[in-house]
Parts: structure tokens; C-alpha cells; sequence
């Protein structure tokens, strides 16, 4: 058995189609398909079957891209274990993550990976997605770091290997006019009469101000719903609105106060979502610990 197409199996079952298959690996889409067709020849059972205009995996299938998970696990285990006997974690990793957790683990865990592991190189991509988005990712980086306020493991990443990094309180945000600025703290019940910005729906801040209409029984009045935290900071130190902003990289003296919430659960949780074969890899758990915050 080929393990070549083992992954090539495990390939289609993450990514669900030949064309993204083809895509990821830079072949085209017949290539891939031949591919399949001389695997199937080789087991002697059908490995794919139609769906739509693509394929899926038959039952079969399924079984021999689950062997092709367990053989690449097993292959970066042994390269772990090589890279530990040289002496020296090496190579490329790659991360995709949120901004405003990116912002605060990457710079310390840079410094870090200079003075202990100069060999490797960190590549980082910056994205804003949906909770249960972050999972996707995988297939194409190393590292996802990803965040959820409802548990460390964020929603979608079952099968996957799920790491904490950090922990951080995600405080409301009001202009230093505003007159909220002068409490030590707030409660729901002070936030029900004040306009909101939002996150769009399906992003983790987003389920705080559900708790809070939980809490109180009314309904927050949500003027804008934005993704990006500087536009947000903007818009809040310029106005009576207020939103949710991450406490640890928000920026001081920027014209806002930002007031912990009591009464509901406002901490979220950073983690590493990582394929379970990348997650061996020596690199990447070098990378980890240097991105590990003790916050």
C-alpha cells in the first residue's frame, strides 16, 4: 500500500474536494483524480464515488484517510524525535490567527525563538473569522491560534489537537467622556440603555452580549457590527457608544476607559488548533511554548 496515497485520501477527506485537493498540493485536478483511480486499482476496492460534480470517500475511503492520519502522525513523530537527537529544532512555521491575540503572543515569542531557536523561521498570516471558521485553517498552517469564550476547545475542532495558550478578560469599552468612565465596574443592568458596536453574529465577543440580554431580560440595542478592533477603538473614543474589547491589546491613552464586567462570563480563552500531525512536530512545539503566556 502506497503510503502516497494514504495522504492523498487524507488530503480529499480534510478538504473535501479534488479541487481544493489539487489546489493544496499543486497538481491539477485530473492529476489528483488519476491518482485516486490508481489507487483504487491498487486496493481492489472502490476508495471514491461521486457527489455532485466532485468526489467523496466511500466507506472504504474513510477507513484508509484515517490510516493516512495515523501514518502522518507517526512520520512526525520520528522527525520529532530525529530533530531532538541533533540537538536543534529547525524549519518553517506557519500561523494563522486572530489579530488581537497575535498581537501580544507573537512579538515576546519571536524574541524568544531568537535567543533559544535561531533555526526557526515564524511565517504569520493574520485572519478574523467566525468561531467554528477556525478550524479550516489547519489544512493549510502549522498553527491556528484561535479563541472562544465558551470552552478551551473552540467550536469545530473536534479531531484536531487543541492547545491553551493564554487566558484574557474582555472588558467594556466606553470614550473617557463617557459617563460610565468613572466606575471601577459595571453590570449588565448598566448596559442595557447604551448603544452597542458589535462583532458580526458567530463571533466569540458576540456571546457576551447575549449573556447580558440573558441576564437582564431586554434586548441591547446594536448600532454597527465591525470585525476590526482599531475601527472599533475609533469609533467608541468619539462617541457615547460602546463595545467589547480585549484587555491586554487595547491601546492606553487612546481616548478610552475600559471597565470589567461583572455578572456574566467575560474571559476567553486563546488556544493552538493544530493537526494532529503537525502538533508532533518539534518546531511546532517549540513555537508553542514560546507563544505560552502565563496570563
Amino acid at each position: 500500500m502506497d503510503p502516497r496515497h494514504l495522504e492523498l485520501l487524507r488530503q480529499l477527506d480534510e478538504r473535501g474536494s479534488v479541487t481544493a485537493v489539487a489546489e493544496a498540493t499543486f497538481r491539477t485536478p485530473s492529476a489528483v483524480s488519476q491518482q485516486l483511480k490508481q489507487a483504487t486499482r491498487e486496493v481492489g476496492h472502490r476508495l471514491v464515488e461521486p457527489a455532485g460534480r466532485s468526489l467523496k470517500l466511500t466507506p472504504a475511503g474513510r477507513l484508509l484517510a484515517a490510516g493516512g492520519q495515523d501514518v502522518a502522525s507517526a512520520l512526525a513523530r520520528v522527525e520529532a524525535d530525529w530533530e531532538d537527537y541533533l540537538g536543534e529544532a529547525s524549519g518553517e512555521v506557519r500561523i494563522a490567527g486572530l489579530p488581537s491575540a497575535l498581537t501580544y503572543l507573537v512579538p515576546p515569542a519571536l524574541r524568544q525563538l531568537r535567543e533559544t531557536s535561531p533555526k526557526i523561521t515564524l511565517r504569520t498570516v493574520d485572519v478574523d473569522l467566525a468561531e467554528h471558521e477556525f478550524a479550516g485553517l489547519t489544512s493549510d498552517v502549522d498553527i491556528v491560534v484561535a479563541h472562544s469564550l465558551i470552552s478551551e476547545r473552540p467550536a469545530g475542532t473536534n479531531g484536531l489537537s487543541v492547545e491553551s495558550l493564554a487566558t484574557e478578560p474582555i472588558d467594556v469599552a466606553v470614550a473617557d467622556s463617557h459617563p460610565l468612565a468613572g466606575r471601577d465596574e459595571l453590570t449588565p443592568a448598566d448596559l442595557v440603555d447604551v448603544q452597542w458596536i458589535s462583532v458580526p453574529h458567530g463571533f466569540p465577543f458576540a456571546t457576551i452580549l447575549t449573556s447580558i440580554e440573558h441576564v437582564t431580560g431586554r434586548e441591547l440595542e446594536v448600532t454597527q457590527r465591525i470585525r476590526d478592533n482599531r475601527l472599533i477603538e475609533a469609533i467608541v473614543s468619539s462617541s457615547d457608544q460602546v463595545a467589547l474589547l480585549p484587555r491586554f491589546t487595547t491601546p492606553k491613552g487612546a481616548g478610552l476607559t475600559l471597565l470589567p464586567l461583572e455578572g456574566v462570563a467575560t474571559t476567553r480563552w486563546v488556544v493552538a488548533v493544530m493537526a494532529p500531525d503537525t502538533a508532533e512536530r518539534a518546531a511546532v512545539k517549540r513555537v508553542l511554548d514560546a507563544l505560552r503566556q502565563d496570563t
